[in-house]
């Protein structure tokens, strides 16, 4: 039983961690044997909806999950990048419960060939005779819409001739039926030069790859052009084709044929460990994806790191890698004289090295989850301690106070403080300040005023103090709360800091030279949510005294009419709107027959 609730909380951390993305999952059992592999267009949805069935429609499902101890994903960018990779680690791994694929089976692609006004067409065996080759295809229907497209927008050869410079000045070909018809612009003939038939090639290229922008503009001028010659109809035509070619995804990131043999490494790394990814490349398809998580134990680079992780994966998985792509240099003498080291900027194998790192990056979070199901104050502590170093506390910052003044130009003026506890808000700590000692716009007034009311009575009532003060603001501020500090003698028994709204810079007592965090750090987060959390406490209750004092004003300001009636009235009618609109006989029931004609005369005069 307890090893049933160990595996149950195991996989349940992994499922809330799982992204709304698509992918392919693995089932793992005891033996680390992989059972299972699945596709889905949305992980968490998909793999989620195993373990919440409360029956099975077959025993091989039950009998599946009832042995899963463990789940492995891969994460891609498209649905048929999740149908192809599945389709590669099946055919690996042939897990016992999957149906599994013939090795026969092949996707389409499309091939432009390496010859004299190339050629265009669909094929299943790729050949190395250096033609171009974009694919493949999981639907055969949306290769031949691509087709299609390129045959509407710019017109091709689809005859077999060998159109060299000599048969072409021969004149050994005759024109066909394609140029009568328009598909075809007789380069046979040399109708069409070489040169012009080769600058759409080029451009059908970039629509393969997905480059469409160069494309788009072409047809946007052609449409342009049949609207302004009142040709509607053949703008409508290149309408449509914009309209295809807008719906059109070719590109596929899991699989490209010109990249073989090839190993990706990513690495991301935090405070205490690193992670490496893996991805194995083999005739230009991801067949196998692995994270390892590595536990620092000195001051290493992140260079170091991964070169031990390379060391150990080539050692792990032995083959005949031509070239390794990773993200940044390394030092290369651990690596074989004939392996190509690429550390890419753009194209397609970049994007494989961003891939890798979302890998990684998820398998963190994975590692993370795992690691607060063991010691759930984990991730609490590791925020503050992070927190400590960073704002160079003397303490770990479990209690945080937070101030933030409100007032438009000296009205109403309000001020508020949140607490938080261990980097989450703590309401119940909490509080709204009407000041009383300060007349116009002082925000430092304000800001002096509330600290030592805050901090004096918790002196009187003997409780404890903060670890950190944080003042929305920047120098004033600051001073404004140190001077109270002064006058109670707690200065240096707590930090203060001021978080100033600008660029986010925070501002320590008598240090002209502010502290920036980076914008992606904890640490600035946390700071940046008890601010946002004090000013929104602050505005809310601003708003409320504004209102209440205008009602009260308007109530009060009638002559015989004081607070006490004012409040009857608006407790009665809710609102100074309804007791406008009342009638005699309904406020003298409320409020007396003299005070009722008082108030009903006053705002109805005539």
């Amino acid at each position: 039983m307890k090893k049933h609730i160990k595996y149950y909380n195991h996989l349940k951390s992994i499922i809330e961690i799982l992204p709304d993305k698509p992918g392919v999952y693995q089932f793992i059992d005891e033996k680390d044997h992989i059972i299972y592999i699945g596709k889905a267009k949305n992980l968490k949805k998909r793999v989620s909806s195993y373990f919440n069935k409360i029956s099975f429609e077959n025993r091989k499902l039950y009998v599946l999950v009832k042995k899963t101890v463990d789940i492995k994903f891969i994460l891609v960018d498209t649905e048929p990048d999740a149908l192809l990779l599945e389709n590669n680690l099946i055919k690996k791994y042939q897990p016992r419960y999957n149906i599994l694929l013939k090795d026969d089976k092949t996707y389409p692609w499309i091939c432009i060939k390496k010859e004299p006004f190339p050629r265009i067409f669909p094929t299943r065996k790729i050949i190395n005779d250096h033609s171009s080759y974009f694919g493949p295809y999981t639907s055969v229907k949306n290769m031949n819409t691509v087709l299609n497209l390129i045959k509407q927008i710019y017109p091709v050869r689809t005859c077999n001739y060998n159109l060299n410079e000599k048969n072409i000045k021969n004149k050994k070909f005759k024109l066909c039926l394609d140029y009568h018809i328009g598909n075809c612009k007789g380069p046979c003939q040399a109708l069409q030069t070489e040169k012009n038939y080769n600058k759409n090639i080029q451009e059908i290229k970039q629509i393969l790859k997905g480059n469409t922008n160069a494309v788009y503009k072409q047809l946007n001028a052609l449409m342009n052009k049949y609207a302004d010659k009142y040709e509607f109809e053949k703008a409508q035509d290149i309408k449509e084709k914009i309209l295809i070619l807008k719906k059109y995804q070719t590109k596929s990131i899991v699989v490209n044929p010109k990249i073989n043999n090839t190993d990706v490494y990513s690495i991301i790394s935090d405070d205490d460990y690193a992670y490496v990814n893996f991805l194995k490349i083999i005739n230009g398809a991801i067949i196998q994806s692995h994270t390892v998580e590595i536990k620092k134990k000195l001051d290493e680079s992140i260079q170091e790191l991964l070169e031990i992780a390379i060391m150990n994966f080539r050692q792990k998985y032995t083959d005949n890698t031509k070239e390794i792509i990773i993200p940044f240099p390394i030092d290369t003498d651990f690596l074989d004289k004939n392996i190509s080291l690429t550390i890419p900027e753009k194209g397609d194998k970049k994007k494989l090295v961003n891939l890798s790192e979302k890998n990684a990056k998820y398998f963190k979070l994975k590692k993370q989850r795992q690691r607060e199901l063991v010691d759930p104050q984990r991730h609490t502590k590791r925020i503050l301690n992070k927190m400590k170093i960073d704002l160079r506390l003397k303490e770990l910052p479990v209690y945080i106070e937070c101030f933030d003044n409100s007032n438009i130009q000296g009205q109403y003026p309000v001020s508020a403080m949140v607490v938080f506890k261990n980097a989450k808000p703590y309401k119940k700590g909490y509080r709204h300040y009407n000041i009383k000692t300060v007349k116009g716009p002082n925000d430092f007034a304000s800001m002096e005023e509330v600290i030592y009311r805050r901090y004096k009575r918790l002196l009187d009532e003997k409780k404890s103090l903060p670890q950190l003060i944080v003042v929305d603001g920047g120098k004033g501020q600051i001073s404004a709360a140190v001077k109270s500090l002064e006058k109670l003698n707690i200065r240096g028994k707590i930090t203060v800091i001021g978080i100033a709204k600008k660029l986010e810079e925070i501002y320590y007592p008598n240090d002209s030279i502010p502290l920036y965090l980076d914008k992606k750090s904890e640490t600035l987060k946390v700071i940046q949510n008890i601010r946002d959390n004090a000013h929104h406490f602050g505005i809310t209750h601003h708003r409320k005294k504004r209102s209440k004092q205008t009602i009260k004003t308007e109530l009060t300001g009638i002559k015989g009419i004081g607070d006490k009636i004012s409040q009857t009235l608006l407790k009665k009618f809710k609102s100074v709107k309804n007791i406008k609109s009342a009638n005699l006989y309904e406020l003298q029931k409320t409020i007396g027959k003299a005070k009722g004609e008082i108030v009903f005369k006053y705002f109805n005069p005539n």
